[in-house]
């Protein structure tokens, strides 16, 4: 199974002028963190780092110090997310049919619910990860004015890894490309497309790094790991 892991942002939200995947988080990068579990996945052979040439004396520092069994491709990353993605599929090696994307940030990922995507999307065409939503959710007007309640026993926070064929995933990419389409994940291509997408059930600590506070909660997580 192949990895993507676009990492190519900034770390804005975290208050940071610099990539934050780079930041520290228990004394190593937060991608150091991904890598490791991505290491340990019985499934995951391969690993493409989607990310701009100026963080990669960096990343090869992490790469370094690591010292990972599996090899490790740096992918030039793009404006976007989408982009990134793109360009990360396109540096794929030759014959990869099914690949894994997932975002660096989420860096709490364990090695078993990389392995569950990875099993899974050999039986579908796409898949996420995610949990079903526990609040009560409303969608409210530009005014501030709430429209409706949606059930939330329909609702499901979307998380990564998502999972693809890699044929089909390109070719919504390509599209997406022609008609002008931007999304925050693939698996928003595939319902443009009208293609299937199933849930896989992700982990209640499977949370993205965004902020200095998630920062926070995540070094809480890894201590009770640990512990």
């Amino acid at each position: 199974m192949y990895l993507l892991i676009p990492a190519a942002g900034m770390g804005k939200r975290m208050g940071s002028d610099r990539n934050k995947l780079l930041l520290l988080l228990k004394e190593r990068p937060i991608i150091a963190w991904t890598l490791l579990a991505a290491e340990a996945s019985v499934e995951i052979k391969w690993i493409g780092i989607i990310s701009q040439p100026t963080d990669w004396p960096d990343l090869n520092l992490i790469l370094s110090s690591l010292n990972l069994s599996k090899p490790v491709q740096l992918i030039i990353g793009g404006a976007t997310r989408q982009q990134s993605v793109y360009n990360g599929l396109k540096a794929l090696p030759y014959g990869a049919e099914l690949v894994l994307i997932h975002d660096g940030a989420r860096c709490l990922a364990t090695p078993a619910l990389f392995d569950r995507c990875a099993v899974t999307v050999r039986t579908c065409a796409g898949l996420i990860a995610a949990i079903p939503v526990k609040d009560t959710i409303k969608v409210v007007d530009e005014s501030g004015i709430i429209n409706s309640t949606p059930d939330r026993k329909n609702l499901w926070a979307a998380q990564t890894p998502q999972a693809f064929d890699v044929k089909l995933l390109k070719q919504c990419h390509e599209l997406g490309v022609k008609n002008g389409w931007e999304v925050t994940d693939d698996a928003a291509l595939f319902e443009k497309c009208d293609i299937n997408v199933k849930i896989v059930e992700g982990e209640e600590t499977n949370l993205k790094v965004t902020t200095p506070q998630d920062l926070a909660i995540a070094e809480f997580i890894l201590n009770q790991r640990k512990a």
